[in-house]
């Protein structure tokens, strides 16, 4: 008996000791990968086979919105469609939320960072300590001074091209003399460009007239624009506004419950950005939403995440990237055989939610490999 347990005794340090060794030739055999995913694809880049997985976070500063719900979702579903884990944080507009979220994740084991709306000094200061690591990082919609750190790059939707499409409608509907409401909230890059869009199209504009504006970005902006916009209703009577402007499209559904429930859809809206929610409002009888400038929010969250992957992957990528936009209008939703979302707004918008940029064949073949 004892000399069995002997012979068990070392046969057990045997295995160890050559599953040590074995252990000791993968990691040393030229530098190559034993990772999952390098198991999946051939010659996938040394960057990304040596992770396992690769892990990316996701933090976004604005929230409580269908827009954001989408980014993040987009985010999540190319990246786990490549096999990486994907964690995603939105601080719902809480400043010192979105920086302590930063804080801890810098200190995990993260191997890229996609900032969604870094509006403040402080925001540099992050992108920066992650750089620092040598953690790649992607961001959308922030403060231009975080693109003078080397090899971050941003990501925005074209946001003069946006307010650009939805104001020529405007103007084009409601002509140069129109008395309008502007929706809009200071402190955010992308509102300071449609914003500008704004000015030089009162300025091409004179006969213009901006009755009243309100904005604020909370967990309730919606609601907070709906009591706002129905308060301004009471002080002009109906033929005093023609219009209203909403730069984000949070605001403009807080103004289609108000003119719907005060009995003014008299008064049109001209918006930026959609989701499934903004387009069931559009759709409705008489609506007042007549058209929204828009990119789809999950293919930025998609685009943010391959832009990132090739980052990882140690391949070139632009310092900047802007997302083109699109109309959407309500008359074109109307002749549709069946109710309009977002993804058979394919259907109307030619190549809506589809695009193949910074899609390497790498990717595909990740994807084709994990079945997405």
């Amino acid at each position: 008996m004892r000399g069995s347990k002997h012979v068990r005794k070392l046969t057990m340090l045997v295995l160890a000791f050559m599953i040590v060794l074995t252990g000791c030739a993968e990691s040393g055999s030229g530098g190559k990968a034993s990772g999952k995913l390098a198991d999946k694809v051939e010659n996938l880049p040394a960057g990304i086979a040596e992770k396992d997985p690769v892990k990316l976070m996701v933090v976004r500063k604005i929230g409580g919105d269908d827009h954001t719900a989408q980014f993040l979702a987009g985010a999540k579903q190319e990246g786990e469609a490549l096999g990486f884990k994907v964690d995603t944080f939105s601080a719902n507009g809480d400043s010192a939320k979105f920086h302590d979220a930063i804080a801890q994740a810098i200190n995990s084991d993260y191997d890229g960072f996609i900032i969604s709306h870094g509006d403040d000094p402080a925001s540099v200061q992050d992108v920066k300590k992650i750089t620092e690591k040598g953690i790649p990082v992607v961001t959308f919609d922030s403060l231009p001074e975080i693109g003078d750190i080397a090899g971050v790059t941003q990501t925005s939707q074209d946001d003069e091209q946006l307010a650009k499409l939805a104001l020529d409608k405007l103007v084009e509907e409601q002509g140069p003399d129109a008395n309008i409401i502007y929706l809009w909230v200071d402190g955010f890059p992308p509102m300071v460009r449609r914003n500008t869009v704004y000015q030089e199209t009162l300025k091409n504009n004179p006969g213009i007239k901006e009755v009243e504006r309100f904005g604020v970005a909370s967990d309730q902006t919606s609601l907070d624009t709906q009591n706002a916009v129905s308060a301004i209703l009471t002080k002009y009577p109906k033929g005093e506004i023609d219009a209203i402007f909403a730069t984000w499209d949070a605001f403009a559904i807080g103004a289609a419950r108000a003119l719907e429930e005060a009995g003014r859809t008299e008064i049109k809206i001209y918006g930026i950005d959609v989701s499934n929610a903004d387009l069931e409002l559009i759709q409705k009888q008489d609506s007042p939403w007549v058209a929204t400038a828009a990119v789809d929010p999950k293919m930025i969250g998609a685009i943010n995440v391959r832009l990132l992957a090739k980052k990882i992957a140690g391949e070139e990528t632009p310092a900047v990237h802007n997302l083109e936009p699109v109309l959407i209008e309500r008359s074109r939703l109307e002749g549709a055989a069946e109710a309009v979302n977002m993804v058979n707004l394919a259907d109307i918008i030619p190549n809506w939610g589809i695009s193949t940029e910074f899609e390497e064949d790498w990717m595909k073949a990740l994807k084709e490999a994990s079945g997405k």
